[in-house]
């Protein structure tokens, strides 16, 4: 009985040394003006997940809330531009105000995610790159509906250099 348990814990062990952790870096911005923040953005790209399954033409609305927290308003289309419409809404804090970047997002509860803002337009707030505290989420946002390629593909490469696996990437369909 011995050998077996020590042989199953060995080739758990062996199993856990070749799984491959991603290591991403999470490092936010250092600034984020809050009411410059605040509005529509258009999602133009994401990894896909489970609460935005068969999302197209989704926004992300932000808005400052009596008690000091932020209402997040996301919406989109089910499926393609002329489908069945959804929004879900949720709040948002800054926990530290010395890391304006780190926010919490919660749409149940009290069961907050990081919402990371990695990299944003710092001079007119016009895309973001958001990410999490794992490498399974990731956004790129824009106050338009449409992306010129250039900003596109540097906020591709940044997310890249990051340690995120940009061919996961889903370019979300938008209206015009």
């Amino acid at each position: 009985m011995k050998i077996l348990l020590l042989s199953v814990f060995s080739i758990l062990a062996l199993l856990g040394c070749q799984a491959e952790k991603t290591i991403i870096d999470t490092k936010t911005v250092d600034q984020l003006e809050l009411n410059k923040y605040l509005g529509t953005w258009y999602e133009i790209a994401r990894f896909q997940h489970s609460f935005e399954k068969d999302l197209v033409g989704v926004t992300a609305t932000y808005n400052l809330r009596d008690d000091g927290k932020i209402e997040v308003v996301n919406s989109g289309y089910k499926n393609t531009l002329d489908g069945e419409y959804t929004q879900a809404t949720g709040k948002a804090k800054i926990p530290n105000t010395s890391k304006p970047g780190q926010l919490k997002v919660a749409f149940f509860l009290f069961f907050y995610a990081d919402y990371n803002v990695l990299v944003l337009d710092s001079e007119n707030y016009q895309y973001a790159l958001i990410g999490s505290s794992t490498p399974k989420y990731l956004w790129i946002l824009s106050r338009t509906p449409q992306m010129d390629e250039a900003t596109y593909n540097m906020l591709v490469e940044e997310a890249r250099k990051r340690g995120y696996d940009t061919g996961l990437l889903f370019k979300v369909p938008q209206k015009q």
